[in-house]
């Protein structure tokens, strides 16, 4: 019990440390910098957040995000898109792909994809724009219905009827 005890201990410590250099890497970046990477760190997996952070120069961590696809992806936002990505403003009209990089991931979807979809987001609207989509949190819930790909509206609520569960109501 007492090596289990010891192996969790060494498991948490080591996460609390990467949590710290992951906090401290993106302190490190200036104000511009720290706000692209909010934008994209949504629609980034965790290795792209963790080697875009351990780019040396703002023109390494430019050139790891032409590299990656996800400049160009920014970019072939309508303008209008984009405006709002970075004015941290979901719109009526906005792409799917917009909404990605404003809240990232939906906890689930469900519908007809790119036709009629709805789209459940834990956390609030405040929250969703500061982390993106995230477990843990659950206190509201952003439903999402996008037509053809475009967002109609959303609504913030509390989570009811929705699994919130860390295995989404799977049961092995």
């Amino acid at each position: 019990m007492r090596n289990l005890a010891r192996e969790v201990g060494l498991l948490v410590l080591a996460a609390a440390l990467g949590g710290c250099a992951y906090a401290t890497a993106l302190r490190q970046l200036p104000p511009e910098e720290q706000t692209l990477f909010r934008i994209y760190s949504k629609v980034m997996t965790p290795e792209q957040a963790r080697a875009y952070l351990r780019q040396p120069t703002a023109a390494a961590r430019a050139a790891y995000l032409e590299a990656t696809g996800l400049a160009q992806r920014f970019q072939a936002l309508d303008a209008a898109d984009r405006e709002a990505v970075l004015a941290g403003q979901p719109r009526p009209g906005m792409s799917a792909d917009a909404l990605r990089f404003l809240w990232g991931e939906p906890y689930h979807t469900e519908g007809w994809t790119g036709h009629y979809e709805h789209w459940y987001y834990l956390g609030s609207t405040w929250d969703l724009l500061a982390y993106g989509s995230r477990r843990g949190f659950f206190e509201t819930m952003v439903f999402v219905y996008l037509v053809d790909g475009r967002v109609k509206w959303w609504l913030e609520t509390p989570p009811t009827g929705v699994d919130v569960s860390e295995d989404g109501g799977r049961r092995t």
